[in-house]
This record gives C-alpha cells, structure tokens and sequence, in this order.
C-alpha cells in the first residue's frame, strides 16, 4: 500500500480545482499522487491529519477527476482508504467519485 501525507509531503492548505486557483490544487495532487497507482491497480492510503481545510472543489477535481480520467468507481473506492479526524470525509470523497460517474 502506497501512502500519502497530504500535509507533509503536499499541502496543509489545498484548494482549488486546477492551477488558475493556486499551486495546491486537485489537479495537481491527482496528477502527482493518485492517477498512476490507482490506475495500476495499488491500493492508497491518504492521510488527511494535519490538513487544516480543504475546499469541495479540491476534492471533487481530485478524487471525482480520477473517474473522469477513465477510473472505475467501484475498483476506486476499494483501493482507497482515508485517514482523517473528520470520520466523515472518506463519505464526502466516496460521493464525489460516485458523482463523477
């Protein structure tokens, strides 16, 4: 299982949708950490601990954008697993790769 610490190794403050709303955007964390290892089939841990925010449309670009860029929903949500104090994110991410179909 691959991990990613959003707030060490991206962004304590990601937001936006694509580079016209800042360097920390859910194109940009997709693209860098999420589309090759979930394409190829790995699993994801993402952790979200240490992130003080995080807009819906970073999250919808970068967990919605992964069907959008061809994905299945369903293998998706079985490789990706969520860290958060926010028990109620992976729910939020989980509906906007449903959204995305």
């Amino acid at each position: 299982m691959i991990t990613v610490n959003v707030a060490s190794q991206f962004s304590k403050h990601p937001a936006g949708r694509d580079n016209n709303d800042g360097p920390y955007n859910g194109t940009k964390f997709r693209r860098k950490f999420l589309l090759e290892p979930l394409g190829a089939g790995k699993s994801v841990s993402i952790n979200f601990v240490g992130v003080r925010g995080y807009g819906s449309s970073f999250l919808d670009e970068a967990f919605g954008g992964l069907v959008r860029d061809g994905l299945d929903a369903e293998k998706l949500k079985k490789l990706i697993k969520i860290e958060s104090n926010d028990q109620s994110l992976e729910i939020e991410i989980f509906s906007y790769i449903d959204d995305a179909v």
